[in-house]
């Protein structure tokens, strides 16, 4: 029988939800999110033959830990979860890897986090090409950021790079309000910021580059809150202000959530580490076109969306 699919009204379109699943791995399960204006609907179709510039695997919040389960967090399947995204990623032959975060959580000894570190990094580097971390602040928990880089592959954030056109942006918001980077044991996840000197390199950064821009974070910009980055609304004004931001992908608050700010896509992925099973997990691919389009294929219960750039993005 055809399931005819349910449509309700999105922040910025139509937001067509199928309820229908499959259950083959990795068959896209969520949304078609669609800007406001119909011609990003007419764009795809009439381009439909284009290839993007770029394939890139996302992924947030495994918070691997050889620990019982705790409510919905599973974290020992975290594994497994991984290992089927990096399979995914190298079967689509994803450019690059970007994982927004958490990508551990806590064990009783620096020695324990290390190792749950050393394991799902075992898993992670199985991806063929270029791997990216944002740090999440259950990285930081029982490790110092020191630890942290020191026990895999990941490059000291802030920093960036140009891909294909673009540019890409790692931002690093595990800081204290009072500058103290995060590191065993000495914060509150609820105080989380980016530094004026990091808002600073930010601004620096995106005033030397002409290309269109993508934002990789784990706390989120786009609100206030328990959540939110504290200086989220002066980091927002750098984004604006630059002209050149296409979107921001965030980790943290474990749930499907997109917003339009000041003409930005912000896109908060689905924590990976919440649910029992392998079809209980989340992960996309994100597809970046010439234009600066984007189309974040979702596995699963990671949402998937298409977006228009914005009309100041590369001027």
């Amino acid at each position: 029988m055809q399931t005819v699919p349910h449509i309700s009204a999105g922040q910025c379109g139509l937001v067509f939800e199928n309820p229908a699943s499959t259950r083959r791995a990795f068959i896209r399960r969520g949304a078609l999110v669609l800007s406001a204006t119909a011609s990003l609907a007419d764009s795809l179709a009439a381009d439909s033959a284009a290839a993007p510039v770029l394939r890139i695997g996302l992924l947030t919040d495994p918070h691997y830990a050889d620990i019982p389960a705790q409510g919905k967090r599973h974290y020992r399947e975290s594994l497994s979860k991984v290992r089927a995204a990096i399979e995914h990623f190298n079967a689509a032959k994803a450019d690059f890897v970007v994982e927004l975060g958490d990508f551990i959580d806590e064990a009783a000894r620096v020695e324990g986090e290390i190792a749950h570190l050393k394991t799902i990094e075992a898993e992670f580097a199985k991806f063929r090409g270029p791997r990216h971390y944002v740090l999440g602040n259950h990285c930081v928990w029982t490790l110092t950021k020191d630890q942290f880089y020191a026990n895999c592959a990941a490059k000291r954030a802030p920093y960036s790079w140009d891909s294909a056109g673009f540019h890409f942006i790692v931002l690093d918001a595990c800081f204290r309000a009072d500058g103290v980077a995060y590191g065993a044991k000495n914060f509150t996840w609820t105080d989380t910021e980016i530094p004026e000197s990091q808002r600073r390199w930010l601004a620096e950064d995106l005033a030397a580059t002409r290309l269109p821009t993508i934002v990789f974070v784990h706390q989120r910009i786009d609100i206030t809150g328990d959540y939110a980055v504290r200086s989220a609304p002066a980091v927002r004004e750098i984004l604006e202000r630059s002209g050149r931001v296409l979107a921001v992908f965030q980790g943290h608050h474990h749930r499907n959530e997109h917003r339009l700010v000041g003409g930005i896509h912000y896109c908060t992925l689905m924590a990976m580490v919440e649910g029992n099973g392998a079809e209980d997990t989340a992960s996309g691919l994100l597809e970046v076109f010439r234009d600066g389009s984007l189309k974040l294929d979702g596995a699963f219960k990671q949402l998937s969306y298409a977006w228009q750039p914005p009309a100041h993005a590369g001027q």
